[in-house]
């Protein structure tokens, strides 16, 4: 049963999408009941978390579309079919020795060493599978290996082949134009041939098919013999379709019949128009680097018509990085994948950090401290949108970050603030009694059962911990009390230290320790425990601070470290009272 947008939805880029997909596909089909969107991965490598931006734009409309009790159709083009370029650096399993397949269709590249699966495609592509069964994405699969060598596009190959010379005056319509000094490399999949083109190199000819003595051809040959695209057209009969094609890596040369021949390609500037017309695709996003003079969107605007087709309509969408990153590029390995941020964050989190932008702003996803701030700021839209004051926009990127029209997402039953997790996943180091006894004193009046009920969230939380956080950052409580600190203290001190001992048992909770700890430098300089910043001078903020770093010293032996009233309960008051003297 469709679930019906809540009114909210309608105000986020979402729906106005979603308003204008419907709207053009009317104009195209009227009547026609399923809707088309699209996205294209190339699993060259990891998957990474720009990627994602390709899959989730149209996933996010398609689900509004859905929601408002339509068909929809979203479709993952795999582009398995395409060259191996080059082999990216830092995948485990894999030297130089995987420089020999430079050439060949990713799916006749072996896995990487250790792999379960059959080749570098399918290795890549079954990581990106998972991740997006974990986000919720619905999507039908599309290997374009299998669409190529079944003979699917065997129609249109011949057709491109016939208009060759109409495809080739468009593309020439761009050639004489002065590439840029440095192309910015696309999240979106294209031939490293093409790249090359944009960079001024002398591959430039590999950019738009063969262009030699005997014409342009919109086709590449896979060879026949070393299997790699290194290859050159040398005739082609239209009657017949008999194709002659040499290899430039090998030698070999065979003549074949194109109406029968599924070991090839159309070029990239060829292949994705097609694709739109074949399909009938009515939106799909496509990266920044799209909107410059020559790129495969534009052009493939005009190309599509050759094919019978329209172009998709869609934004132009921004890159993501990773706090600390630069911008991310599959071609080298070390890049974060989907995969790897649901390692430390739940789906709805991700989700949402994808639907609350619209695709042309930038963001970050963070893997560093930042995470414990962004899961503050969606713990508090959560509280926000329960009791009716988010604003309309936030209120529709949670409806989408938490549910799709099929339904709720899996959640965190009781989900305790990540920061605090990941202290006491940090302090316990993997003990989960232990953590359980903390977990359980966080509010003594509803406490935690079972750790269970605390996950996902708190498996997150320790993955981060364990996984992202240096080993010098971690905690690790004292096993002994400083006896030449507590000695050094002067008679202030002493007395906040007792202060602190003397509340503990009454405020053993997570807010009562809070409450307790900000408060002991407030009532040592004479106010109220319960006084406000506004009615305390500037320098009671400076005695908190010297306040935090006595007991961070004296507990763990730094300056900082994880907030003093979930350190405390890590800690238990037994400990803390011996390691604070008392």
């Amino acid at each position: 049963m469709p679930i019906v947008a809540q009114s909210a939805e309608t105000t986020d880029w979402v729906s106005r999408f979603a308003d204008e997909v419907i709207e053009e596909s009317e104009r195209r089909a009227p009547g026609k009941p399923v809707v088309v969107v699209a996205s294209g991965l190339s699993p060259s490598g990891p998957i990474h978390l720009g990627n994602l931006r390709e899959v989730m734009t149209p996933h996010l409309v398609a689900d509004e579309i859905r929601r408002r009790g339509r068909q929809v159709r979203h479709l993952i083009s795999w582009d398995d079919y395409d060259r191996y370029r080059k082999v990216p650096q830092g995948i485990p399993g894999v030297d130089d020795s995987w420089a020999e397949h430079i050439g060949k269709p990713l799916t006749s590249v072996p896995a990487p060493k250790g792999s379960s699966y059959p080749n570098w495609a399918e290795h890549f592509k079954a990581a990106m599978v998972e991740a997006l069964a974990e986000l919720g994405v619905e999507f039908d699969g599309i290997s374009q290996t299998e669409q190529y060598t079944a003979g699917t596009y065997r129609e249109q190959i011949l057709h491109a082949m016939k208009h060759r010379g109409d495809i080739d005056a468009i593309l020439d319509q761009y050639r004489t134009k002065k590439a840029p000094a440095k192309q910015q490399q696309s999240q979106k999949p294209v031939d490293e041939a093409e790249l090359e083109a944009a960079q001024g190199s002398g591959a430039a000819a590999e950019d738009d098919g063969s262009a030699g003595s005997a014409g342009y051809f919109p086709y590449k040959p896979y060879c026949g013999n070393c299997e790699k695209d290194l290859t050159t057209v040398t005739s082609y009969d239209d009657d017949t379709t008999e194709l002659t094609y040499s290899c430039n890596e090998c030698g070999f040369s065979e003549t074949v019949r194109l109406n029968e021949f599924n070991r090839g390609k159309l070029v990239w500037k060829v292949d994705w128009p097609m694709r739109w017309a074949y399909e009938g695709v009515v939106f799909e996003p496509s990266g920044v680097d799209h909107s410059s003079p020559g790129s495969s969107f534009q052009v493939g605007g005009q190309i599509v018509g050759i094919f019978g087709g329209k172009q998709p309509i869609g934004p132009m969408y921004a890159f993501v990085g990773i706090s600390g990153m630069a911008k991310m590029s599959s071609s080298k390995g070390g890049v974060p994948t989907p995969g790897d941020a649901l390692k430390i964050m739940e789906p709805q989190l991700l989700r949402w950090l994808y639907a609350r932008r619209r695709p042309n702003q930038s963001f970050k996803i963070a893997f560093d401290q930042e995470i414990q701030r962004l899961y503050d700021e969606w713990d508090k839209l959560d509280a926000k949108v329960a009791d009716g004051s988010a604003l309309p926009a936030d209120v529709a990127a949670h409806a989408r970050a938490v549910r799709t029209a099929e339904g709720e997402l899996p959640r965190t039953a009781r989900p305790l603030p990540y920061r605090t997790l990941a202290s006491v996943a940090d302090i316990t180091a993997g003990h989960e009694d232990q953590a359980l006894r903390i977990l359980s004193e966080l509010d003594p009046h509803n406490p935690l059962g079972s750790v269970d009920e605390a996950r996902p969230r708190y498996d997150k939380a320790e993955a981060w911990i364990n996984t992202h956080v240096p080993a010098d950052q971690r905690t690790i409580v004292r096993e002994e009390p400083d006896a030449e600190l507590l000695k050094s203290l002067d008679e202030d001190a002493r007395q906040s230290l007792r202060l602190l001992v003397d509340g503990l048992a009454e405020h053993w909770s997570l807010d009562g320790l809070t409450h307790l700890v900000y408060g002991v430098p407030k009532v040592q300089a004479g106010f109220s425990a319960d006084a406000t910043p506004k009615e305390l001078p500037p320098e009671i903020k400076t005695a908190q601070r010297t306040f935090f770093a006595l007991l961070y010293h004296l507990l763990v032996g730094r300056d900082t470290g994880p907030r003093l009233p979930t350190l405390l309960l890590a800690v238990g008051q037994e400990r803390v009272r011996a390691l604070l003297g008392e």
